[in-house]
């Protein structure tokens, strides 16, 4: 599975350091945890973020397969 940056480098170098962006994969976790949580109100509704955090990365793994075809 293919998983590149989503953000290769920072457009300014902070401290004398180019900063390294994250992946592509992780991007898209990020973005399905957003939708999936949106609609909760309560810690209790959410559930473990450790699930969540799974299916989270599940669906980007989809999504990055999804890209290939």
């Amino acid at each position: 599975m293919n998983n590149p940056p989503a953000f290769p480098k920072t457009p300014f170098i902070e401290f004398g350091t180019p900063q390294n962006g994250m992946s592509l994969r992780d991007y898209m976790a990020a973005k399905a945890m957003q939708a999936a949580i949106t609609g909760c109100a309560t810690r209790a509704e959410v559930g473990l973020y450790s699930d969540w955090a799974g299916f989270a990365y599940e669906m980007a793994d989809a999504m990055l397969k999804a890209r290939e075809t």
